[in-house]
């Protein structure tokens, strides 16, 4: 029987479920992972590891870089210089 404190816990994803969760491929949460940019936990020793993720930090982590949660949900306009096709002239 699984005891009360843990069955909230939120359990570990593989790179496949957590690319998935992302729309990204696994290679580049892979890449991510080793590189430090994203929350990920290596299981195991030596070059090569399996890593997990929990869904709830990937989505944190992605929700703190993004400018407009930092600005209080204010967008930036693209400025409208010479090139740039939202904005400028064609």
């Amino acid at each position: 029987m699984i005891p009360e404190s843990d069955r909230n816990i939120e359990p570990f994803v593989a790179a496949d479920t957590a690319a998935e969760f992302l729309c990204i491929t696994r290679r580049h949460i892979l890449e991510m992972s080793r590189a430090g940019e994203i929350p990920a936990h290596p299981i195991g020793h030596g070059k090569r590891k399996q890593w997990r993720f929990r869904l709830s930090e990937l989505s944190d982590a992605f929700v703190a870089k993004i400018p407009a949660a930092k600005s209080g949900g204010k967008v930036l306009s693209t400025p409208a210089v010479p090139g740039n096709r939202i904005g400028g002239i064609r």
